[in-house]
């Protein structure tokens, strides 16, 4: 499990750290209405036919045991995705082309645009069957290669696409067309590693002799509760771009798009490879019959996974607020920093570490439960995204701009995190487990908290003797980091921050981390 996640973290450093690089000039083509309407409307469209088409069907297949010979089968419900998807994409994209706003459809493009995106999201749902087979057989090497070389593709596509539009002086012509375009190349890039993998064999459903009979019925009917929950689910995750649609203009979202873009940049580096490892991981801990050993271990995996969330979390929230003004104007391109980008991505770093927690119990929850309990989450769900609606409503009835979003979001998380700890808790006392579930675990110890604590002091001292802030306004871009001040300032905080993770690997981390290694061992 540990080569899963150290794959599934590099797949997500290399590639993002090369699309980090062609983004820089990217976001400096792209308005920021066109790059509002493909980052905000385009994607939105986009995950929404791929998560209710595949999410629960995934998550249910998690479940299905190797036999004995190491063989993986279940039979052609890895099929079931496209099947949904393609009359899914059908409506998505007609109902969205008809109810967008005369802004956004009067952009060149436009029609054609919204048929590439259903067009290559059907694509990448046709690799549905491979993607559940090589993660159920651990072969994390083939999606590493799969992802990392489709998010290139997207990046390059894209880029070269604007690049020529802005060459030949099309003003925009092509714009909304080259998100599109590179949207296509990532699932066909998907589907050419899956195919070089699996054999075209793969694209079809396998006989009914040769699927060894009909799908396993347990498993089909949590596929369909998870994936009806799914619906809910998704527009919690996505609530944010149907809101903003409605009470911002175009070009305010596409500050808030490039805003979540780098503010989400160690969400998917780090904790989401995390959290798909936890649910594997935890799938396969708790599959029936699962006994007291079984129970322990699960339970010791998540306080660990929470606890190291926690600590490092701190850690962000400290130097994140420190540093992230004087870097604002070096990764925002100039015509951004008009927009609601800087003030979003201020908020985005309290928002990362409830995103955080968040993820690791939702992967115990969606391991754990039984088609009755994915019920009962249903109508929490609902009710979370009537709390996430009337508080993102409210906070721009307060004049919150676009961060009314993201605290929104902080807001509908914190309660999601409440109904989860109480899940969990009484998981493992049904299960006779509860002396060893400590919640007082996960909190970072007093001597992480002293050094951050010291360490916020000391750059904040820092920042008002050598005036910054001050520095930082008043320069654009790379120069700001010129200023010997700004150097003096940032080398503090380097210090500070070696200082601040020593210090909790050697009160923490490293026994944390050596005792969930001798624990797979045992």
């Amino acid at each position: 499990m540990s080569g899963q996640l150290s794959s599934l973290i590099w797949l997500q450093v290399l590639s993002r750290g090369f699309t980090f690089l062609l983004n820089q000039a990217l976001f400096r083509l792209a308005s920021p209405r066109a790059f509002g309407t493909a980052a905000i409307q385009f994607e939105f469209i986009s995950s929404t036919i791929l998560f209710l088409s595949r999410e629960g069907v995934r998550n249910a297949l998690l479940r299905v045991k190797r036999s004995q010979d190491g063989s993986w089968n279940a039979g052609n419900l890895g099929f079931l995705p496209i099947t949904i998807g393609i009359p899914l994409a059908l409506a998505t994209s007609f109902g969205y082309a008809h109810l967008a706003a005369q802004e956004t459809r009067s952009q060149s493009g436009f029609y054609g645009a919204i048929a590439v995106y259903a067009f290559a999201a059907v694509v990448e749902l046709w690799c549905e069957p491979m993607h559940n087979q090589a993660m159920a057989e651990s072969k994390t090497h083939i999606r590493v290669r799969a992802e990392g070389l489709g998010v290139m593709s997207k990046t390059l596509v894209t880029f070269i696409v604007l690049l020529y539009d802005s060459k030949a002086e099309m003003d925009g012509f092509l714009a909304l067309m080259a998100f599109a375009m590179g949207q296509l190349s990532y699932s066909l890039c998907l589907l050419l590693v899956y195919l070089w993998h699996y054999g075209f064999s793969a694209l079809l459903p396998a006989t009914p002799h040769a699927a060894n009979g009909a799908t396993n019925d347990d498993i089909f009917r949590l596929s369909l509760t998870m994936t009806s929950q799914s619906v809910i689910k998704h527009f919690l995750t996505e609530g944010d771009k149907l809101v903003l649609g409605w009470f911002s203009p175009l070009r305010d979202q596409g500050g808030y798009a490039i805003a979540v873009n780098y503010g989400s940049l160690i969400a998917r580096i780090i904790f989401q490879p995390i959290e798909e490892t936890s649910r594997i991981s935890f799938s396969r801990m708790l599959a029936p019959p699962a006994g007291s050993e079984a129970l322990q271990a699960a339970s010791r995996a998540l306080l660990t996974l929470l606890s190291i969330q926690t600590s490092l979390s701190l850690i962000l929230l400290v130097f994140g607020n420190a540093y992230l003004p004087i870097f604002l104007p070096i990764l925002l391109p100039r015509q951004y920093l008009s927009t609601s980008a800087p003030l979003v991505l201020r908020a985005w770093v309290w928002y990362i570490p409830v995103l955080a927690l968040n993820g690791g119990l939702e992967a115990f929850i969606s391991s754990a439960s039984t088609p009755r309990d994915l019920n009962r989450q249903s109508w929490w769900m609902a009710a979370f995204s009537v709390i996430y609606i009337g508080a993102a409503i409210q906070l721009y009835g307060w004049h919150f701009g676009d961060t009314a979003l993201v605290y929104a979001n902080i807001i509908n998380l914190s309660a999601r995190i409440a109904y989860a700890v109480h899940f969990v808790s009484i998981f493992f006392s049904a299960h006779g487990a509860r002396a060893s579930l400590s919640w007082r675990k996960v909190i970072p110890g007093w001597k992480l908290c002293l050094a951050c604590g010291v360490s916020w002091a000391v750059m904040k001292q820092s920042e008002r003797r050598l005036s910054v802030l001050e520095i930082a306004r008043a320069k654009a871009g790379i120069s700001v980091l010129m200023d010997k001040a700004v150097l003096a300032h940032v080398a503090t905080g380097g210090v500070l921050g070696c200082v601040a993770l020593g210090t909790w690997w050697v009160a923490e981390g490293q026994y944390l981390i050596l005792s969930r290694a001798r624990s797979k061992t045992d």
